[in-house]
């Protein structure tokens, strides 16, 4: 049987100002905005090339409490651009290797082992790390 991830809540502060920079600043897909209820708003956004989406407005937790999302992408060096060109205060890429966190090299092979990191506006925090084949 098969056990897929299709959505996790972010907990956030105000939901028009994280579907802003979750659309407009990480490019993600929105997939509905809506109000099911009276006082209740849902907004889904995806990530490009996802099969898990976020959505913002039914979490129970304080504002800026998750820690731990992970994006994957072919190209952290590309990817950390894209974000620094969207406004988006990401950390330099780096490299985690068992000798522990560093600089990566100008050409060294960064799959599995590069990463970026960055915060939303409520605080909770994404890393981002490439894999761009098995290994």
């Amino acid at each position: 049987m098969n056990w897929t991830l299709e959505v996790v809540s972010l907990p956030v502060a105000d939901v028009d100002r994280a579907k802003e920079f979750y659309a407009k600043r990480l490019g993600f897909a929105v997939d509905h905005d809506t109000a099911p209820a009276p006082g209740v708003r849902v907004v889904q956004l995806t990530p490009p090339g996802s099969g898990c989406s976020v959505v913002l407005g039914v979490s129970s937790m304080e504002p800026g409490s998750l820690k731990g999302l992970q994006l994957v992408v072919p190209d952290i060096r590309r990817a950390r651009a894209e974000l620094a060109e969207r406004g988006v205060d990401a950390g330099e890429v780096v490299v985690l290797a068992p000798e522990g966190q560093r600089a990566p090299k100008d050409d060294e092979d960064l799959n599995n082992v590069g990463f970026c990191f960055f915060d939303d506006p409520d605080g909770n925090s994404w890393a981002v790390q490439q894999i761009n084949r098995g290994g």
